[in-house]
């Protein structure tokens, strides 16, 4: 649980750090094993064609260069920023105050001062200005930032510490892990497979960055184990990083169905078990270009089937895999890349939400709606009569 006594506040907070999953997004993949792929290659068009073998398209990630540099931006003062404020030669001045709510600043016979977006330098040049209406010399102020409220990094799931932290400086993920104690492992017992233990560690493939609503393309396998330096990029205030459990057997069903949500995984799953675990498809869903997306989210294995020819019985089933996520889309798309964007963004954003609500003692689910958006909703009973 986390000690944040607005708990309110966290999850309206966890709503906009996801925004909405289905907008579109800067482009997270630089290429693919093939040349783009049309749905031609996957013998995917009109819904009477007839389905092919699943044929898997590996798209690979890209990491935008500025990102590994460090800002040279200043640091600029938010709501729940603790200040101290000093007027030079003035005896028993010193006073703490916390930047308010609403980004205002309040201090001795002063209104309401906005600095919220502002460097403790241009405060004090503020707060002299105003201070001079009052008194016969001209003020001299001094600031000091005492603690930082404002900018947290939000570090969810199987952390040794999960929480979240405050950034009061650049912040690499390395970093920002470090203060967090690492991912739950255990040391000398990397041939756990499964059981109570196995829940309890860190799922690097499946785990994630978000940032505004978008999933970045960090791989944080290849930066815990095998020390690409190269993924170790600089993070942002409000940027949520998970660790995911390992050997969570669920598949993810997403998009145009009447409950997204993760289904619990049994032997031999299929596409019409995950789907119907749903609760089915919603009315005018796209069935001819349902998505399946396997493996690791920053490099993962894509292709559309049929649905539609698989429920009337034109084609044969598809069997999934744990970990499987599943997108019907509500519309069509020209490029399997744009289906999965669309896809993982509505996971990652899903799963944040829970993680966040989970961790401020929230008692919400989530759903995901036609439109491809990410809601918080209280629980229900599932639908009857489907």
């Amino acid at each position: 649980m986390l000690s944040n006594p607005d708990q309110k506040g966290i999850l309206m907070k966890i709503r906009l750090l996801t925004g909405a999953a289905g907008m579109a997004m800067l482009v997270l993949f630089s290429g693919c094993k093939h040349t783009e792929p049309h749905f031609a290659d996957f013998g995917v068009g009109a819904p009477k064609s007839s389905a092919k073998p699943l044929n898997m398209v590996t798209l690979t990630n890209h990491i935008d260069p500025t990102w590994l540099q460090p800002p040279t931006n200043f640091f600029t003062l938010g709501p729940g920023d603790k200040v101290e404020v000093e007027i030079l030669d003035e005896t028993n001045s010193i006073t703490s105050t916390v930047i308010g709510p609403d980004g205002k600043l309040y201090f001795n016979l002063l209104p309401g001062l906005d600095v919220w977006g502002m460097t403790i330098g241009q405060t004090r040049a503020l707060m002299e200005h105003e201070l001079a209406k009052f008194v016969r010399d001209q003020p001299h102020v001094n600031i000091t930032l005492r603690e930082i409220g404002s900018k947290r990094v939000w570090l969810l799931g199987r952390f040794q510490q999960p929480g979240v932290y405050p950034m009061p400086a650049p912040m690499t993920v390395l970093e920002a892990i470090s203060m967090s104690g690492g991912a739950m492992t255990f040391v000398g017992n990397r041939e756990i497979t499964g059981g109570p233990l196995g829940e309890d560690l860190a799922d690097l493939k499946h785990s994630f960055i978000l940032r505004n609503g978008k999933m970045l393309p960090v791989d944080l396998y290849r930066l815990l184990n095998e020390g690409d330096l190269s993924q170790n990029i600089y993070l942002q205030p409000d940027d949520f990083v998970y660790f995911a459990p390992a050997f969570a057997r669920q598949v993810y069903v997403l998009g145009a169905v009447t409950q997204g949500r993760p289904v619990q995984y049994s032997d031999g799953m299929t596409l019409l078990a995950a789907i119907s675990g749903a609760y089915g498809t919603v009315k005018d869903a796209y069935l001819s270009h349902v998505t399946i997306i396997r493996g690791s989210l920053t490099q993962p294995q894509a292709t559309v089937v049929n649905y539609y020819d698989i429920l009337h019985g034109k084609a044969p089933d598809v069997a999934l895999e744990p970990h499987d996520i599943v997108y019907v889309p509500f519309s069509p798309y020209r490029y399997l890349r744009r289906y999965v964007e669309v896809a993982l963004n509505s996971f990652v954003s899903s799963v944040a939400i829970n993680a966040g609500t989970k961790a401020a003692g929230g008692n919400v689910g989530v759903s995901i709606p036609v439109g491809g958006g990410t809601q918080t909703t209280v629980p229900s009973a599932p639908p009857i009569g489907r």
